[in-house]
């Protein structure tokens, strides 16, 4: 038996649902036994090739790969033409993601080979190559004479292209498009027919392939190239200079287009956004068409940005109406576009809302803004945007298409939760928690109990979050001035991880990525039982922004932590670096294992077929808190010793007072000090400035 609230994205992928990988105790498939399927076993073991090698786009991948499939024995061959240097510029980055030494063995499984591009260099043979990944110009004919040249030499190869824009059925082969930054994004739109080894080999890897419909630009650069094109429309509507647009486009919507163009490298970005727009205009109208600013700057190929010396320093504000009319210039082609995503199905709604936050710097995902703004909202939007551009409503607008939103997949973007008669799996498929996690959660939360299911598994996804970071500080920005505003943020977000505790007759957090953070590391602890694979990184980053945690961080690992522990956990919160979740257990985490392990001890546990000691939780003031402080390292300026001062006062007075006081004493400090001049001060100030249009 199994229901589900939604479709877990790891399906699409071939890989089953979440609570089928606890029902199995590991996970679904292995790296090393995907390179031998895909690649050849050991004795015959064949090489993946880069064509385009030394471009932007190849010389990240080259990377991305090398550093991923070197373990197991399989060359990278980066292919171009001779003299480029991008590999030689993505060495540096290497080094400093790997160390020396360990970069220096990547490389050692890099083949550089160069050619002509009309004929195959004769020690590529020799290498067996069996994956090829084209990333050369977008130049469509000239990608199917490079497909048939590797056809004619390799009949068995696999391609894939990692284009920007072209369908697979125009290019005759599947699609593996990645995200920018090339050499750490790891994020790819998948087009193919079905699941095949090779993109269960690359999310098996750490990278996250989504599986995407075949239809011009995807996903990804619809909305990436949208953002553009609005931003540049606008510009030439209203003549706004580039950085006054990013701005506005920052506060609606998260990324800052001008400013991306620049530093991709303004003449090749905007000439990929120019011809991508382009293309989508030829299939679906004006709406697309490049605006002539667009144009210009791709003939050019200079920058968005002036010198610094030639910005102006007055910014005159905008008046009501026209801030109404540059919201709807930006917000309406954006979600128009979306209807159109949405209506052709070109992806799963939470893979849509993923890359849009993940790939294209929205704040939120375009399937959540729209959600958020509600249908009404949305109508009324584009419909402004089509009186000041008339020629966007001869392009497809498909209002209709918004029905998704009230959906099970609009519902749930970001969480799911699956049965299995007995045990709950929720899993959590954004890395940073906001407004719409929690709203999410909560729903999960009442299904299952509505379902009759008393034990829960807490859980990453397995695909789109590979990590948590923590709260989203955006949520935070409208408490920057308003004490009354992020005391309800804290009492709310906290009443939600409380109900792990209270509502459940067993709850288990798996923490299962890279690393648990800040206010998901708070939520994660409300679980009677938190279980963690064994390299997590654990930390309370918030000293650093500065800001007091508002999630019970400040007392309630100490009241399920023995007071030999305290230090620790004073360590912890005070200097805002992360520990190792195996040097964690019995002040912080109840257990920690390799990943498979883990998984498998967290099912155990949430059955009743295992059991651990169970950390009692201290309902009572706490005494002697604050009496053997830890070494700290010296403040590396006010700001972190603000921010010290603000946790240690909370830690001592949360932990005064009974557990059912501890709750709104924690909301009030941490909003009080949400408000003040120092935390204004801080990251997250700096940030809300860069909003402020």
């Amino acid at each position: 038996m199994r229901r589900a609230m939604r479709k877990s994205t790891l399906e699409t992928l071939g890989l089953g649902s979440v609570l089928d990988i606890f029902r199995r105790g590991g996970l679904p498939v292995t790296a090393a036994a995907l390179v031998d399927q895909v690649f050849g076993p050991p004795e015959a073991r064949g090489c993946l090739v880069v064509s385009g090698g030394n471009g932007v786009v190849g010389a990240g991948k080259v990377m991305q790969f090398a550093s991923r499939l070197e373990p197991y024995g399989v060359p990278v061959v980066a292919l171009d033409f001779p003299g480029g240097t991008g590999l030689a510029r993505e060495y540096d980055g290497l080094a400093r993601g790997f160390g020396p030494a360990r970069a220096a063995r990547i490389m050692s499984s890099v083949i550089q080979l160069g050619y002509d591009g009309t004929s195959l260099p004769p020690a590529l043979a020799a290498l067996r190559p069996r994956v090829l990944i084209e990333a050369i110009p977008e130049l469509l004919e000239v990608k199917r004479a490079h497909y048939a040249l590797f056809r004619a030499a390799f009949p068995e190869i696999e391609i894939r292209s990692v284009t920007s824009g072209f369908p697979a059925r125009e290019l005759g082969v599947a699609v593996a498009h990645p995200a920018y930054p090339h050499a750490v994004n790891k994020v790819w739109e998948v087009v193919e027919p079905a699941p095949s080894p090779l993109t269960q080999l690359m999310w098996a890897l750490g990278l996250v392939p989504m599986r995407m419909e075949d239809h011009w630009s995807f996903v990804l650069d619809v909305l990436f190239c949208g953002a553009m094109q609005a931003a540049c429309r606008a510009h030439d509507a209203t003549n706004l200079p580039p950085w006054k647009l990013d701005k506005w486009v920052r506060r609606l919507l998260g990324p800052n287009p001008f400013r991306a163009h620049d530093a991709i490298g303004a003449k090749g970005a905007t000439f990929l956004t120019w011809s991508c727009l382009d293309h989508l205009a030829r299939e679906y109208g004006p709406l697309f068409a490049p605006a002539p600013v667009l144009v210009e700057h791709k003939d050019s190929g200079q920058d968005w940005y002036p010198p610094n010396h030639f910005r102006p320093v007055i910014d005159w504000p905008l008046d009501p109406a026209g801030q109404e009319e540059i919201e709807a210039r930006l917000l309406g082609p954006v979600v128009q576009m979306l209807t159109l995503i949405l209506a052709e199905r070109r992806a799963g709604l939470p893979e849509i809302n993923a890359i849009g936050e993940l790939c294209a710097q929205f704040a939120r995902g375009a399937v959540a803004l729209a959600r958020g703004l509600g249908r009404e909202r949305v109508v009324a939007l584009v419909e402004r945007y089509h009186a000041l551009d008339q020629a966007a409503a001869a392009s497809p607008w498909h209002p209709e298409a918004l029905a998704a939103l009230d959906g099970p997949e609009g519902l749930q973007l970001y969480v799911n939760a699956e049965h299995d008669g007995t045990v709950g799996v929720i899993s959590l498929g954004r890395e940073s928690y906001n407004w719409d996690v929690d709203a999410e959660l909560n729903r999960a939360l009442d299904w299952l109990r509505a379902e009759g299911i008393a034990r829960v598994i807490v859980t990453g996804d397995f695909h789109l979050a590979p990590q948590m970071v923590g709260a989203d500080t955006a949520d935070f920005h409208p408490a920057l001035g308003d004490a009354a505003r992020g005391a309800a943020l804290s009492r709310a977000w906290t009443a939600t991880a409380r109900r792990l505790h209270d509502e459940f007759a067993v709850s288990v957090g798996l923490i299962n990525g890279k690393r648990c953070l800040g206010g998901f590391l708070e939520l994660m602890s409300h679980c009677h039982t938190l279980i963690a694979a064994e390299g997590a990184e654990l930390g309370m980053p918030e000293v650093t922004l500065p800001v007091v945690p508002g999630m019970e961080g400040c007392h309630w690992p100490f009241r399920r932590a023995e007071p030999r522990h305290w230090p620790d956990l004073l360590r912890l919160l005070l200097e805002g670096t992360s520990v190792r979740a195996a040097d964690t257990v019995g002040w912080l985490t109840d257990a920690a294992a390799p990943l498979d392990a883990a998984i498998a001890l967290a099912w155990a546990v949430a059955r009743g077929d295992r059991t651990l000691p169970r950390r009692p939780l201290a309902a009572g003031p706490l005494s002697g808190l604050l009496e053997r402080m830890p070494p700290l390292s010296p403040a590396t300026g006010p700001a972190l010793a603000a921010g010290r001062a603000a946790i240690l006062d909370a830690i001592r007075q949360c932990g005064a007072v009974p557990l059912d006081q501890a709750q709104e004493l924690q909301a009030e400090l941490s909003a009080r000090f949400l408000a003040s001049a120092e935390c204004r001060s801080g990251r997250i100030g700096a940030a809300y400035a860069k909003t402020a249009a």
